[in-house]
Order: structure tokens, then sequence, then C-alpha cells
């Protein structure tokens, strides 16, 4: 049926959770009642990116791009948008620098600088509808490879694109194809690890809802290059929406022939089964991924010998993560040279972030390499909320570094990253203001590693939690400045002997911080004071006599009876039984309570 007009709705797990189906089914129904459901098109599709302005509904082929859309905007869209012409000022987006309304997508700053690869399909097609997927050009690719290359020629274009691993890692992935393409066995496996454990990362799920597809797809043709005939993707049962769309795309697939035997008509044969894991952060690691997947512990394995060599039960076996082959059908299709010319000498491409944080613009952004910090915070990010001071960015999740003002202006990439003290990750980053407390973030982050660690080697398993009790130490005011050689110290030995990648870069938050805000370490230690006014144990909440009029108001909300004083006479505050809640200070109408 060929439709006039498409409505695109934001059907990705945030704006779901943000009542989106609701729009959509109130749409079709508005749509009805006009008799137009035979003329328009509602489509749920995946993820548009600008989180921070969902739920996003965009009408084609106008390109009108709507903002925070509820379900009672249904009828007004069709009634006036649809029907008459006439653009919604109220829904549309309204530029914060111009303080003007934006009717295309396209034309947001938030849009400008990103280039869309890997995510190319989210948000313009239905991810459940295999022709849609076709007609964006999704298996061609495949096709291509099957009938006009040799599983050589293409290993040799992905080489040439210089596409590096996107999980966190950085390995070439031509060079990881061709080790396994090498090695020769009776079966070899291809896996799309879809674990992704980093805090505040949605970059993989976000790619497995909007264009399940084309991972379908990458992963055959990895198979195809390789001589692999099965296909796993491990990914995590707490992604049900992700799961629901990569089952029916391996289902619709089937049914056309593009998985199982003889694919397109050629000798290549290749399906594709899905294996649940319980969301370690450790199983992001290939090999324990790989153990989780046989039915062991999720623990990784020292390497040589490495997957491409003896993987899945042995046998040679490739993994690469959900963004690095959502990059492979593009690359085939417009060539190894082209990809190779975006980004950077040695980073191509581009990267997908989860931008999260203090920042104006949430959301799912995908750039050039080589663009930089203060562009992805400042022109796409919007800057920081609330008119604060941006403080520091922490990439690459609890495994990174934080980054301050004085590398806002570095080009990421690789290496960018790790010569600044952090690494890229899988493209978590996190922005963070002046009311962050930096020892307080280190913590928060160690105490994951802490958690998550399997527990097989010694410097993580012992090492971290060590380095814990020195941060607990910090933010309670009862470390020493000699704590603060302990943490560094110890931090390095840990990055020398871990057995795993995971455990090697668990202390760069530590280390990182450490050097880059000594003097807000000293100020826990020395002075006894949190400057961001974050940790508690280092909290004094006082009572000014000059303004306080017993007005009895913080004493009645006080939790533990910590405020004495009569009606209409001054207020005191009794340390001892203060928890530090602050209940006082928001009661307070007169500004009388300080924390400090």
């Amino acid at each position: 049926m060929s439709f006039e007009k498409h409505i695109l709705i934001c059907g990705g797990t945030g704006c779901l959770s943000s009542n989106s189906a609701e729009i959509a089914e109130s749409m079709k129904a508005a749509l009805k009642e006009k008799g137009l459901e035979k003329k328009v098109q509602v489509v749920l599709t995946g993820c548009f990116g600008f989180c921070e302005k969902g739920p996003i509904v965009k009408i084609m082929p106008e390109n009108t791009f709507y903002v925070e859309v509820k379900a009672s905007d249904a009828a007004q869209i069709v009634e006036e948008d649809i029907i008459k012409g006439n653009k919604i000022e109220k829904l549309l987006y309204i530029d914060p620098k111009t303080n003007k309304t934006v009717h295309e997508g396209e034309k947001m700053e938030f849009y400008q600088k990103q280039q869309r690869i890997a995510l190319r399909n989210c948000g313009m097609i239905d991810p459940e509808c295999i022709e849609e997927a076709i007609g964006a050009n999704v298996y061609m690719a495949l096709g291509k490879a099957l009938h006009e290359m040799t599983p050589e020629t293409v290993v040799n274009e992905i080489k040439l694109s210089g596409l590096r691993g996107r999980g966190g890692g950085g390995f070439p992935t031509g060079m990881k194809w061709g080790f396994a393409a090498k090695n020769h066995a009776d079966q070899k496996y291809v896996v799309c690890n879809a674990d992704e454990g980093d805090p505040g990362a949605f970059m993989d799920r976000s790619i497995l809802e909007g264009d399940p597809h084309s991972i379908v797809e990458a992963m055959a043709i990895c198979g195809y290059a390789i001589g692999a005939s099965i296909g796993l993707v491990y990914i995590r049962a707490e992604y049900p929406l992700a799961i629901k769309r990569l089952e029916g795309a391996i289902h619709s697939a089937r049914e056309h022939g593009l998985l199982g035997k003889k694919i397109l008509g050629s000798k290549f044969s290749f399906d594709i089964e899905i294996k649940y894991g319980a969301g370690a952060f450790v199983c992001g690691e290939e090999t324990a991924l790989i153990h989780s997947m046989e039915g062991d512990r999720g623990e990784p394995t020292s390497k040589p010998p490495f997957p491409a060599e003896a993987g899945f039960w042995g046998k040679p076996t490739n993994v690469n993560n959900v963004e690095t082959f959502a990059n492979i059908g593009a690359i085939l299709l417009k060539g190894g040279e082209w990809f190779k010319k975006i980004g950077t000498e040695k980073s191509s491409g581009t990267k997908v972030f989860a931008l999260a944080g203090k920042i104006n613009n949430v959301g799912l952004v995908e750039v050039p390499m080589g663009t930089t910090l203060r562009e992805v915070i400042f022109e796409i990010g919007g800057g920081i909320k609330n008119g604060k001071k941006f403080k520091a960015v922490q990439t690459g999740g609890p495994s990174g570094g934080c980054l301050t003002e004085a590398d806002l202006d570095t080009p990421i990439d690789f290496d960018n990253l790790i010569l600044k003290g952090s690494m890229m990750g899988s493209g978590g980053m996190i922005v963070l203001d002046e009311d962050n407390c930096m020892p307080a973030i280190a913590k928060f982050y160690l105490e994951f590693t802490v958690d998550e660690s399997c527990g097989k080697c010694t410097p993580c398993r012992v090492g971290n939690k060590r380095l814990y009790e020195i941060l607990e130490k910090v933010t309670s005011g009862k470390a020493t400045m000699e704590d603060l050689t302990t943490l560094r110290t110890l931090g390095e030995t840990i990055k020398d002997t871990s057995l795993c990648g995971l455990g090697q870069t668990a202390p760069n938050p530590i280390l990182s911080t450490v050097t880059k805000f000594w003097d807000e370490y000293v100020a826990h230690i020395k002075d006894k004071k949190c400057p961001a006014g974050v940790c508690t144990a280092l909290l004094q909440y006082t009572i000014s006599p000059e303004k306080c009029i017993g007005c009895t108001a913080c004493a009645r909300v006080c939790p533990t009876k910590a405020i004495e004083g009569k009606v209409k006479e001054k207020h005191i505050i009794i340390q001892e039984k203060c928890i530090k809640c602050g209940a006082c200070m928001s009661a307070c109408k007169f500004g009388a309570i300080t924390r400090g």
C-alpha cells in the first residue's frame, strides 16, 4: 500500500516509557476518525537520539519535527498538520540560543555536527518490518559480498576501512576477522557482544531496537568472510525490547532466505541464535562472555590463545560488539576508502556516544572521530544544565577517566583519550558540573567495579576493594595524605597485574581524579570539607542567629529531633543528632540555615 504521508514516532525504550506507544494508538484512532488511515501510515521507529526531548513525532515527507509529544496531542496533529498543513508551534523545538522554533530536526544544533552511519536507519524505519529494512538497503551488502566478492576481499575491505572495535578495546576489526579466517576448523562461530554493561550506556540497545536487521546482515557477512556457519548474539536479559525486535528480525530473515541454507542462491549457509546473559559486567570481556555462553562462570582467561584461535567450544570465534557490526553494511556498500576518509588517521569513521549527566541535551549522538569534547558537550549537548559550571566529563564508563576543562579541545579518538588518562570505552559520556564531588564520583565507579568483579584474580578482587576502602576514608574525612600515595601506587599495581582488561582499567577513575583534582582530595583530608557539599560525613548544618526568627519550621521537619529552640526564639542544631538530611534547610524560608 502506498501512503501519502508517514508519521514516525520514537519507539525506543526511553520514549516507550513515556507512553509513545499510546501516542501511536491515539494517532491511528484520530486518522481513522477522519478517514485517513489508508493515506497516512503511523510507524513506531527506533530511537531518534534526542532523548531529552522525547517522545518525538516526525511527519514525512515534510520532515516536521515535534518534541515532547503527548497522546492528547494526536488529534490536533492530525487536524492541523496532516489535514490543514499548519505547524503546531507549541510542539516545535525552541532553539535556546535564538529563542525561535525549529521545524526540521536536521537544522537543530543537536544534529548539525552528527554523521549517522551506525545509527543510519534508527528513527527512519519500522524495525519490525523487513521490507522497510530492505528498502533502506539492508542486505544489499550481503548480496554484494556473496555474489561479487570472495571472503578474502571482504576481509581486505574491512581492513582498508580502518574500522576499530567499538566495544572499548579498539582492536582493528579487519585484522581480527583475518585471524579467524586463517584458522581452519570444522566449525567456526561469529559472536555479537550485546552485553553493554557500562552505567549510562545505551548505544548497542538502541541499535538493536531501531535497526536489528543491519546486525543480522553484518553477522552473516562476517560468517562468510571467516568461514563460519553459526552466529550467536550474547545479550543481557534486561533488554526485552531489543530481544523482541532481534528475534523478529532473525525470524523474518529466515523466511526471506537471508539466513539458513544457501543464502540468496549461493553456497553459503549461516544462521543465528540468541544467548542470554544475566547482566554481569565482566561478561563484556570476550573470554568471560564465551565461558558464560558455554554455561560456565563468566570469568576471563588469559590470552593467548585468543578467541580467533580457540573460542566458543574451543573453535575459532570472532567477537565484535553491536556498534562495530552496525558499520559493516555501509562499509561494504560504499567502500573501505569512503569510511577511511571519515574521522582521523588512526581512528576512522564515527563513534556513537550516550551523552548523559548534567547536560541539557541528554541523548544518543554519533559524530566523526576527531570531533572535540567541546563540540559534543557545548554544541550538540547544549551545555550544562541550569547554567552551572562545567567540571569534568567521564568517558569510558567505570573503566574510563575524568577529563577537565583543559581537555575540552581534545579531538575524540582512541589514542587521544588514552593519552589524556581516559579511554573511549563503549561510548558512555557522563558530564559533571560544579556540584559533583570528584572523590565521590571515583568511589561510585569503583563500588560498581568491586561489585561486578568476577573475583578470579587477586589484584582485582582484593586490590580494588582496598582502593574502595581508602576512598571511603577520604569521603568521610578520615584519610591521611599517605592514603593518597597508596591510592596511586596500588592503582598502578592493579593496572599492571590484573588478569583482564576490566580489572586493568578499574583504577582509571581514581588515578585520573587524583591527578586532575588533587586539591579536592586534599580538602577532604586536611580541611575535612567537601568543596561540592556532597559528602554527608563532612557536612555541617548551622542556623544563623541573625536570620532565625524562631518559626519552628525546621524543627518540625527534622526526623531526628536535632533542632532545639522555642517559638520566636533562636534555634540551634545538635550536631551529634544531625543526620545531614537537609530537610531543615529546605523548610527554612528565611535563609537562616547554611550548609558547610
